[in-house]
């Protein structure tokens, strides 16, 4: 018989690997609510949960394993360490990476001026919370420590004031909140962007918000803006306030209000110093923004602007010319640069681990909830300490009676497990006691100690009486509270960085945008290109460059203040303004319209219409002889509205537009050699922008209306012939000439 071949580790997973390549390609079907809950769910509530939101205590996670590892590390007092030292450190509790946690380590310094009340003092470059491009050097140049202020979020941490959970590995501890003595969540700004919801929570003056929080004890009912005047933000600004829009903030946590730069002119360099930016922007940005409309002419008063921030702080200059009102400038730049901003809020917060939207009154009242509890806590674990402690000195009183006694028993006693039983037996008292009183040293053995500890037991039972008072109390749980928020203030509290104006009246005194109405001339191609050319430049110009088949079909003389609209072949019209045009030149195509105003995808420029008043009308002449006449007014709106649907009726196909400051005479013809001569007073005007029209020039069937064109008096022979009384009609044909099919043209 023939010896039985051996199975090779390959045979064995023959089978496996065949089952799967069988399976290659098949396409497994899941409901989208099972996916959503298995897979992406998790993902979503990490984020909400472990990341993005903070806490009652102010902080998101990755805040608080950094400053807890910095307390650890004993940093609130003593000099800085390096800034790599503590992010290596922190990496015990935050396991995402040394680059993260020093990008929170930066934010919570003093150097980069995020927080009013930074908890991480700084040496070396943490860049600007204010500049984009001032970036912070690396952590092995800079140095840290804790800030003073953080010892009111480690205040009686290791006496059980809050719960300890294990690190990702299991090797440490860490608290899951910080026993705060104050409001954070409400002093220092934090935001944040997780799945399907957000959190922006503006910063308030420390001592505002301590003298909140007391009333607020005191009294639930109170009136949070009496106290709390306005958000304060570290790089100072000006906030337009408004009490409406403020209590609405205070009351449901959502909303908006506007904050402004501060400058002062100087007079003898002709200069403006701005000194302060609204939280929401950049020097930057707000520089290349002021670029931008100084090359579209729509600020013409600036010479020059440059960003002076030095060691002093932050200084954007802007060099003014000759004769310009600083005031005027300013006003006109907060209203077309960042320089004026608003500040959308959404007090979204982690209460019990559940994402909540809260007004400020309900975040004080979660928070003095969340303090309660510490103080509570605290004062049990005090009360724990002082009843232990009590109860070994009366186990050490006991001993008083007899110290002969005690020193006997423990030398007679001949093994060492059997002292502590021994004692227990010998004077009546349990292990705690027996084990206090065995650990004495025989230098303690003698009467004068015996006496001075035990002398301390009326000391500790009034000691337990009152922390067992306080925990009935809770009056007396809010006096400490508020005590505890009165030093902070007192030890902590700043005069506010942000100035409070009135919004309403500032609003109110806006002046109209004020543009530079410099004449130019406007061209515009059949082809829909759009250029703007100034009298200087089209003097010294040549001809004019066009698209290769392409000729200007309109050349207007208008002003750089005029709007622009352009009407398309899809019964829409496109508004846009000349100041929004750069400068063109005669050598130069210009700005084709429909990729500049975002054209609807196959829709096409068919005419141009400048204008400063909206006075005069449209006429919109179609084929079959109908023409409508619209006010130019119609066209009017009060928002800067980029686009109006149904700029005219789309029944009837379109051959020309035309527009007229004032009624004239114009001569129509027809595809079979007819004309009329008619006056635009005889068409009414109708405001319904896409309204029809009326007949005025009969077609007969096969031909339509060719071409429209202004009429001089005196331009046809007997040009009675071609007037009418009543309309619609037919028009006349020249002497002699018969029905001729006439080419169609716009």
């Amino acid at each position: 018989m023939a010896p039985r071949k051996k199975k090779t580790s390959g045979e064995s997973v023959k089978p496996v690997i065949d089952a799967y390549i069988a399976g290659a390609g098949a396409v497994v079907e899941q409901p989208i609510t099972e996916t959503l809950e298995t897979n992406y769910m998790p993902y979503a509530m990490s984020v909400i949960l472990s990341r993005a939101i903070p806490q009652i205590d102010g902080f998101k996670p990755s805040h608080r394993k950094l400053l807890y590892t910095m307390y650890n590390m004993g940093l609130l007092s003593g000099g800085t360490i390096k800034s790599a030292n503590i992010v290596g450190r922190t990496m015990q509790l935050n396991p995402h990476g040394d680059a993260a946690i020093y990008d929170t380590m930066v934010r919570l310094s003093e150097g980069h001026q995020a927080l009013l009340h930074p908890y991480v003092a700084s040496k070396g470059s943490f860049g600007k919370a204010y500049s984009r491009d001032m970036a912070y050097a690396a952590s092995r140049y800079t140095e840290a420590k804790l800030a003073p202020i953080a010892a009111e979020l480690f205040n009686d941490i290791d006496q059980d004031t809050v719960d300890f959970v294990d690190n990702y590995d299991a090797t440490m501890k860490e608290p899951t909140l910080f026993p705060v003595t104050f409001p954070t969540v409400l002093v220092n700004a934090n935001t944040g962007i997780a799945v399907g919801m957000a959190s922006s929570i503006c910063p308030f003056n420390l001592r505002e918000v301590c003298e909140t929080t007391v009333a607020y004890i005191k009294d639930e009912d109170i009136n949070v803006a009496d106290t709390l005047l306005a958000p304060d933000f570290p790089i100072g600004g000006q906030l337009l306030y408004n009490r409406a829009e403020i209590e609405k903030i205070y009351e449901t946590g959502r909303g908006s209000f506007k904050v402004r730069g501060v400058y002062a002119y100087d007079k003898s360099q002709n200069c403006i110093d701005i000194t302060a930016i609204p939280p929401t922007t950049t020097c930057e940005a707000i520089i290349e923004k002021v670029v931008d409309l100084v090359k579209l002419k729509k600020i013409t008063e600036i010479s020059d602007i440059r960003d002076e921030t030095d060691l002093k702080g932050l200084k954007l200059t802007i060099d003014l010319k000759r004769g310009v009102d600083p005031d005027k400038l300013m006003k006109k730049l907060f209203r077309m640069t960042p320089l004026q901003d608003s500040f959308a809020c959404n007090f979204n917060i982690l209460i019990g681990g559940s994402p909540m939207v809260l007004g400020v009154k309900a975040i004080i009242g979660e928070w003095v909830a969340f303090r309660e509890e510490c103080v509570r806590r605290r004062v049990y674990f005090r009360l724990s300490k002082a009843q232990e402690k009590l109860h070994r000195l009366k186990g050490l009183e006991k001993i008083l009676l007899d110290i002969d006694k005690a020193i006997r028993i423990v030398r007679e006693t001949e093994q060492e497990k059997d002292v502590v039983p021994n004692l227990m037996i010998g004077f009546g008292i349990d292990e705690g006691q027996a084990e206090y009183v065995a650990e004495i040293k025989l230098r303690h053995l003698n009467r004068e100690y015996i006496l001075k500890r035990t002398a301390d037991i009326e000391e500790l039972e009034k000691e337990i009486a009152d922390l067992q008072d306080i925990l009935k109390s809770r009056n007396r749980v809010s006096k400490i509270i508020v005590e505890e928020l009165k030093a902070v203030a007192e030890k902590y509290g700043q005069e506010r960085k942000t100035e409070i104006i009135n919004g309403v009246a500032e609003e109110a005194e806006a002046e109209v945008e004020e543009v530079d109405d410099s004449p130019y001339t406007a061209f515009f191609t059949r082809d829909g290109y759009f250029k703007k050319i100034s009298p200087q430049s089209l003097r010294m110009s040549g001809e004019q460059k066009l698209k290769e088949g392409d000729v200007i079909s309109q050349q207007i003389e208008t002003t750089n203040a005029a709007d622009l609209l352009f009407f398309t072949d899809k019964c829409q019209v496109y508004k846009s303004k000349m100041s929004e045009f750069a400068d063109g030149k005669a050598s130069v195509l210009g700005n084709f319209v429909a990729s500049e105003l975002d054209y609807d995808e196959g829709e096409n420029s068919v005419y141009m219409i400048p204008t400063v008043d909206y006075k005069g009308y449209v006429l919109f002449f179609f084929e079959n002889g109908r023409v409508a006449k619209v006010p130019l007014s119609a066209y009017q709106t009060k928002t800067n509205r980029k686009k109006l649907i149904n700029a005219y009726c789309g029944k009837f196909p379109l051959r020309c537009i035309l527009f007229l400051s004032e009624d004239r005479d114009l001569l129509m013809t027809s595809t079979n050699g007819r004309m009329l001569i008619v006056n635009t007073g005889s068409v009414p005007a109708k405001t319904t922008k896409d309204n029809g029209g009326i007949a005025v020039m009969t077609q007969k069937k096969g031909h339509l209306l060719a071409s429209v064109t202004p009429y001089e008096a005196g331009g046809l022979e007997n040009e009675h012939r071609y007037r009418t009384k009543n309309l619609p009609a037919a028009g006349g044909m020249k002497p002699g000439d018969t029905a001729v099919q006439t080419k169609l043209s716009l």
